[in-house]
């Protein structure tokens, strides 16, 4: 190979990896209707024609464990949704809450451990507009109930494997088990939560710090479907001890979800139709665009001079993890970091570190995760209006608090 022809090559790959992950940071390219996911496709092509990539090593990248897993869960949270379980746990939790404070414990706990479990934006598609129904139902001011449902679910979903996308990805590209990330992380989830129902209550005392006593909700009675609730439920059920019992993720997940699949009732379009085929799509091009920047521009004396620097910290990663993942989203900030820590010291322990600071500091600003999103343009929807200043008078704090939380536990 020539020397022009390698810096030909990596010349494009470096220009491909900054537009993709520019689109990504400001999630469309200016005078183009080209969203993060058409943009992800887009640079993973360029990879490819630019002849960074081979096709059969473009397919090679793509991390087909995370994307099993992330398909197979989706599965389980639209079966969930379809036979009316989370209506049903939000009425069940309401009709006992007979105080502004107590709903408010009740949504975040609601919202931060189902999205431990589960992917935590499906969670939030889920439950934003039942607790919307519900709260002006109640006559209550409807914002910082979903800065509840957005905030919980990020910090919730830090505790496990399967909460959110980027630790799926963490999940695959570490090796760490189910079990094991969880006892590291449960517990910054834990607290996290808590300082949640805390910060939202103490910057909305009007709502929260007054005498008054909740009606019963106006809801109409809950009809669920029994059958494929419990089926679900089951199935949720035994695919949660599978994978504490080290059974790997995206196997158990892939076979959970077709066996959900196989239904007398419920039919396979309206499952799919439920599923962010989009976000399978842009984790497919990112994987495959970072993969030509590692081959193309990221090299052996490159990564040394990196790893050289006083970053390898838990204090010091968590910052820079965090700053990313605000920059560029956090998705495309954990695999920007891969060969980094791969090449650390203690990879186990680092690999942590950047799943609980990557979701975390999606509660700094509105932009922080497609969860706020998806509330937000919920919201919106029935004429609610979350502003950038109201979510990060909360979430800044939140931010900064939990992953203080976490780099101490760590």
């Amino acid at each position: 190979m020539s020397i022009d022809t390698t810096a030909w090559r990596t010349g494009a790959a470096a220009a491909i990896f900054a537009l993709t992950y520019f689109v990504m940071a400001i999630g469309r390219l200016p005078g183009f209707r080209l969203d993060r996911a058409g943009a992800a496709f887009l640079g993973a092509s360029l990879m490819v024609a630019a002849g960074v990539l081979s096709l059969p090593e473009a397919f090679a990248a793509i991390d087909m464990n995370t994307i099993a897993l992330l398909l197979g869960m989706m599965i389980v949270v639209a079966n969930l949704r379809l036979s009316g379980f989370f209506r049903l746990l939000t009425q069940w939790a309401a009709t006992r809450a007979r105080h502004p404070l107590i709903l408010l414990t009740a949504v975040v706990l609601i919202s931060g451990i189902l999205s431990a479990f589960l992917v935590n934006d499906a969670v939030c598609l889920a439950l934003t507009p039942l607790v919307l129904e519900l709260v002006l139902g109640l006559e209550r001011n409807p914002v910082p109930y979903l800065l509840a449902v957005a905030m919980a679910s990020n910090v919730g979903g830090v505790a496990t494997i399967t909460g959110n996308p980027q630790n799926m990805i963490i999940g695959s590209l570490s090796g760490i088990g189910y079990g094991s990330f969880a006892a590291a992380l449960a517990p910054v989830a834990a607290i996290g939560l808590a300082l949640t129902i805390l910060l939202i209550a103490t910057l909305f005392p009007r709502e929260f710090w007054i005498r008054v006593r909740l009606a019963a909700p106006p809801a109409p009675p809950v009809r669920p479907h029994r059958t494929l609730m419990f089926k679900t439920l089951f199935v949720t059920a035994s695919l949660m001890v599978a994978l504490f019992l080290g059974v790997a993720p995206a196997k158990a997940a892939a076979v959970a979800g077709a066996f959900l699949l196989l239904s007398r009732r419920v039919k396979s379009g309206r499952v799919y139709a439920e599923i962010d085929w989009t976000l399978l799509l842009m984790f497919a091009g990112l994987f495959i665009v970072v993969a030509g920047f590692e081959h193309a521009v990221l090299t052996p004396a490159l990564l040394q001079r990196l790893l050289a620097l006083p970053l390898s910290g838990t204090a010091a990663l968590s910052v820079l993890t965090a700053a990313l993942a605000n920059l560029v989203s956090n998705v495309p900030a954990v695999l920007v970091l891969r060969r980094f820590v791969e090449h650390l010291a203690d990879p186990r322990e680092a690999w942590l570190v950047v799943a609980m600071a990557s979701t975390l500091a999606g509660n700094f600003t509105i932009l922080g995760s497609v969860a706020n999103l998806i509330v937000v343009q919920r919201a919106r929807a029935r004429n609610i209006e979350i502003r950038f200043g109201t979510y990060f008078r909360v979430g800044a704090p939140l931010t900064v608090l939990t992953i203080a939380v976490g780099v101490l536990l760590l």
